[in-house]
């Protein structure tokens, strides 16, 4: 069973920043100091259990072009287990339900892209580089 609830105590948030930590930093070689970054107080922050084992981590924050989704991570043995769908639809829901006028984007790693479109999203603008990772930006359609 998939669980999801809204970081709000520093246990939580230390669990988030381990597996983002584990899926960024580790298997995709993201710089630390690019993965943990200035936004990380403002922005809210969510965390997945499977069966009580927290497997998943999102967050989101506003910015002066909408609401952006970011750091959704997954542990690599909770892949392909649903978790990324619910994380996101969760986050969906609570952002619509928030900022209802506002522009939903987030930068989409380029394996992610087709999982993304399936939830929604359409990719915008040329590919880029962020972190020597190829992304898409891409908005919330619906």
């Amino acid at each position: 069973m998939i669980e999801l609830k809204r970081v709000d105590n520093e246990e939580d948030m230390q669990t988030v920043f381990a597996i983002r930590e584990q899926v960024f930093v580790q298997e995709q070689q993201v710089p630390r100091e690019a993965e943990n970054d200035q936004y990380e107080p403002e922005a809210r922050h969510y965390l997945a259990t499977y069966q009580g084992v927290p497997c998943g981590a999102a967050r989101w924050r506003l910015t002066e072009n909408g609401v952006k989704l970011e750091r959704f991570a997954v542990l690599p043995a909770y892949r392909n287990k649903n978790v990324g769908a619910q994380v996101l639809q969760a986050v969906l829901e609570d952002v619509r339900a928030l900022h209802a006028s506002r522009e939903i984007y987030l930068n989409a790693q380029l394996p992610a892209v087709n999982f993304y479109k399936r939830h929604g999203f359409q990719t915008e603008g040329a590919m880029f580089s962020e972190c020597a990772i190829d992304h898409y930006k891409m908005v919330y359609k619906g």
